[in-house]
């Protein structure tokens, strides 16, 4: 009776059973069902993202060209073989990488260089069981109790390993793991790109498989057209291993930038960073769940970047160069020119401010070899001497301490013990005598009419008890034409000039004949370009254009064109600056110029005007410190009745004591500089006129053609 009843209920469970199960099933379908359906383009995503990473890589930078469009600067392509290591890169898998490599290409014996002993020593733990047999159970106790850091203890491991086991390690191996190490998770590095042979990147490009992470590709390095000649101003790129400058790093890496990335470190190449390094390469790194680098997946090719157009005429530019080399090597072989190692020269346009060449040499006396220094035509400042004296005359006329016709008599200013005079007497002078001539005389008295001051012979005292006010007023109209402040040029790093404290009054007549405050090359430029174009400070410019990169060798379309710009129009009155172009003129023509022997027969009708400053040497040439020295400086535009180039000349620390005779380097520069700039315009103007003859003939010749073909039918 009992067995039935049990029986009876097997059943009735194995229901009860199934029925649960049925309930746990449809239970889960409907859970997957929500997943899917409502969630699954979401977790789709989040599958995406950890899978898929986006990656960029490098582009050729953007060329460098000069206004007649040659190349500069410019890419070299290269073969390179690179790798990106995983999110949580291990050590020991990117060893086996390394040594599969190193049985596939040679490193470069520069790449061997660059691993330290450092290197070595870790390299040699990573391939020795991590160096565990070099401390003691003593020494791994205390690690355990904290008694020593882990740092300590691979610092121990490092000390301990001697000379004869580091020979042993592959230093191919150790070269290629190197710079893998180096790399940063997902961030490409370049393993190999010089000297890459077609056997190397074929075999790696067939291997790909066998190395994760590891890839063939196409870079680029950058080359410079001259290897001396701008070099300076240009400026250079940040190689491989350097990557991003410290003193920069935060603000690339919030501009997208890798740490390993090539940047504009100086000048013009830093300057225009955000034109030159053009668009990233976007790829898209696949990866499994461990992180590691399945293939890539290119989204984007991404994009050169822009061409720089300079407003430099690079042919003009390397003749200004020789010319200058040519004349410091014969000036330094004259007497008492120890000091002498360096000039500069500028040629502007006046009408626009484009820079045609910026070019300084530097002599070094150690190894006998002259070096491009033109940078230091805007960050190097020297006393100008008399070249600033038709700034002085038109501050006198706006200042009313003088009016055009004005007369002083040039004799030797007896001021107590100290005797301040010109280079000879020149008895009655008016303005534009005293800039012929260069009287220093005539501009002491225009200072001291500015300070509302007088002359006592023999007497210290001028009547003017504080120069602060005089002097500023004067340096106030001085920076109208550019003299002492930023001339706004478009590189960086460069100087204003020094701008010494009048603590003595008569240090008001030094500034008026331009021997107490300092000022760059290119602001002397500056200066008598505002006197040739009739009264307009133009900001100088050395980038012309900003256009496209192209595929091949033909012009991209301009981007931007950098128009010219006014800074600002000085106070003085149009018939006073036509009085000063009078002076310079006379300057270089008159019967009494003292550039006249150089300029006067010249074809290119040239005015402007010599300076000779008093200062003291604190060059290289320590020995000789201290020493009272000459610069010599020159400004001048031609033609004169339609300026088209103006230029600045200054040769520092040209001699000390006596003038050597017939020492005028600056003269002799300015007259060869102006004479090449003309003649480089004629023969260019000649092979125009040949070309559109040529043009003509040929367009004759079809026109010929078409018409017997036209008659015959």
């Amino acid at each position: 009776m009992n067995k039935k009843k049990n029986k009876s209920h097997i059943p009735i469970r194995m229901n009860l059973l199934f029925f649960a199960v049925f309930i746990l099933f449809s239970i889960l379908i409907l859970r997957l069902g929500v997943v899917q359906i409502v969630n699954g383009e979401e977790f789709t995503k989040q599958v995406r993202k950890t899978e898929e990473t986006p990656v960029n890589k490098n582009v050729p930078r953007g060329e460098i060209l000069d206004r007649n469009y040659q190349s500069i600067v410019y890419n070299v392509p290269l073969k390179a073989i690179t790798y990106t290591p995983p999110k949580n890169p291990k050590p020991k898998e990117m060893l086996e990488i390394a040594e599969k490599l190193a049985s596939i290409i040679e490193m470069n014996e520069e790449d061997f260089k660059k691993v330290t002993d450092r290197d070595k020593r870790d390299f040699w733990l990573l391939t020795n069981n991590n160096g565990e047999d070099k401390i003691t159970k003593e020494e791994y106790k205390k690690f355990q109790d904290g008694k020593l850091t882990n740092a300590e203890l691979d610092d121990l491991k490092r000390e301990r390993i001697t000379d004869e086991e580091l020979s042993t390690i592959d230093l191919e191996v150790a070269a290629i793991y190197r710079k893998m190490a180096s790399a940063y998770a997902l961030s490409e590095v370049i393993i190999k790109n010089k000297n890459v042979t077609d056997e190397e990147f074929a075999i790696v490009s067939e291997n790909l498989s066998q190395l994760p992470g590891v890839d063939v590709t196409t870079d680029w390095q950058r080359e410079y057209a001259y290897d001396h000649t701008l070099k300076t101003v240009l400026g250079s790129v940040t190689n491989n291993d350097e990557g991003l400058p410290e003193s920069d790093l935060y603000y690339y890496l919030s501009r997208d930038y890798n740490l390993n990335d090539r940047v504009g470190k100086s000048y013009i190449e830093k300057r225009y960073e955000s034109v030159l390094h053009g668009k990233k390469a976007k790829s898209k790194m696949v990866t499994d769940n461990n992180g590691n680098v399945l293939g890539t997946e290119y989204i984007h090719e991404g994009e050169s970047g822009k061409d720089l157009i300079l407003t430099i005429d690079m042919e003009l530019q390397t003749k200004v160069e020789e010319i200058i080399e040519k004349e410091l090597l014969a000036s330094i072989k004259r007497p008492r020119t120890e000091t002498l190692d360096r000039a500069f020269v500028v040629l502007m346009n006046p009408n626009t401010g484009e820079i045609l060449s910026l070019a300084g040499k530097q002599y070094n006396r150690e190894t006998g070899k002259m070096e491009d220094f033109a940078l230091g035509t805007y960050t190097q400042t020297f006393e100008p001497g008399s070249t600033v004296k038709g700034a002085t005359i038109l501050t006198g006329y706006q200042l009313g301490a003088i009016q055009p016709g004005t007369r002083f008599y040039d004799a030797p200013l007896q001021l107590g013990g100290q005797i301040k005079k010109s280079w000879t007497n020149m008895g009655w002078v008016d303005d534009l005598k005293a800039l012929e001539r260069s009287s220093n005389v005539y501009m002491f008295y225009t200072a001291l009419n500015i300070g509302k001051g007088r002359y006592v012979p023999g007497s210290p005292y001028i009547g003017i008890s504080d120069a602060t006010e005089p002097m500023n007023k004067m340096r106030y109209y001085f920076s109208q034409f550019g003299l002492g402040v930023e001339t706004g040029i478009d590189l960086p790093n460069e100087e204003s000039g020094l701008k010494n404290k009048p603590d003595n009054p008569g240090l008001l007549l030094d500034y008026a004949i331009g021997q107490y405050d300092t000022v760059t090359p290119l602001q002397l430029a500056q200066y008598v370009s505002t006197i040739a174009n009739g009264g307009y400070r133009m900001k100088p410019q050395i980038v012309k254009e900003i256009r496209e990169p192209q595929a091949d060798a033909a012009l991209g379309p301009i981007i931007e064109e950098i128009k010219p710009q006014i800074l600002n129009r000085i106070d003085m009155k149009d018939e006073w600056i036509k009085r000063v172009q009078q002076g310079f003129y006379q300057v270089f023509h008159g019967s009494q110029g003292t550039a006249s022997y150089y300029f006067s027969n010249e074809s290119y009708n040239a005015a402007g005007k010599t300076g000779t400053a008093e200062t003291f040497y604190y060059g290289p040439n320590k020995k000789l410190w201290g020493t009272k020295v000459y610069n010599l400086t020159l400004i001048g535009y031609a033609p004169y009745d339609q300026p088209e180039v103006a230029m600045s000349i200054v040769v520092p620390w040209a001699y000390y004591g006596v003038s050597p005779s017939g020492h005028s380097p600056n003269n002799v520069i300015g007259q060869q500089v102006l004479r090449a700039y003309f003649e480089l315009k004629e023969k260019r103007m000649k092979n125009d006129l040949e070309k559109n003859e040529d043009k003509k003939d040929e367009t004759d010749e079809v026109n010929e053609q078409e018409e017997e073909n036209s008659e015959e039918q």
